[in-house]
């Protein structure tokens, strides 16, 4: 059986990155889509591990060959989905998440329908101003501009399969395991797996 793909959104500041790694230490047999990036680093974040870092050149050059599943331009910065790791992991029954933007997700969608879908609320625009002011990587139209494009992000939400509202990070994480645990017991998932195999 393939492995799930499950695509998580979130506006810039819900805190889906800290979601993500203390989800991945919970299950350490998800695997982790790195994707490409043409914004600089921010403070803790490692190349090849939260992103591949590099330039516009390289990014433009990696899109003309096909190397993505899916690219997209968000706040004057590239990013894409390497097409190639993840379609292996799938391939080899690996279960890999995903973390795109709505269109990103969309285009993810088509190509894998079966793919799962999350979106990651903030608990209010309030909160999510306060946050991204806190991580003093953004001047002051900077932040504007992502509360701007959070509106919008959030008017899709109802698009995706699940919605969880990140008030408090280790309940926002263990929703989201509770997610991927109950989609890796979804009857169609487990029982095309082992069902016409066994003798009951």
């Amino acid at each position: 059986m393939p492995g799930i793909i499950f695509v998580v959104s979130a506006p810039s500041g819900a805190g889906k990155s800290t979601v993500r790694s203390n989800l991945l230490r919970r299950l350490p047999d998800m695997r982790f889509s790195v994707s490409f990036t043409t914004r600089k680093p921010r403070s803790g974040e490692r190349n090849g591990i939260d992103y591949h870092f590099i330039d516009r050149q390289k990014f433009e050059h990696l899109v003309r060959r096909g190397r993505f599943l899916e690219w997209e331009k968000v706040h004057g910065e590239y990013y894409g989905t390497d097409r190639g790791p993840l379609q292996k992991a799938r391939e080899k029954g690996k279960n890999v998440l995903v973390e795109v933007d709505y269109k990103g997700a969309a285009s993810i969608k088509k190509h894998y329908p079966d793919a799962v879908s999350i979106f990651i609320l903030p608990g209010s625009l309030a909160e999510l101003k306060r946050r991204l002011r806190k991580r003093g990587t953004e001047d002051a139209r900077d932040v504007q501009a992502r509360l701007k494009r959070a509106r919008l992000e959030i008017a899709r939400a109802k698009d995706y399969d699940y919605i969880i509202e990140n008030r408090e990070i280790s309940l926002a994480v263990r929703q989201l395991e509770a997610v991927i645990l109950a989609e890796r017991c979804r009857k169609s998932r487990v029982w095309n797996r082992i069902g016409p195999q066994q003798k009951w």
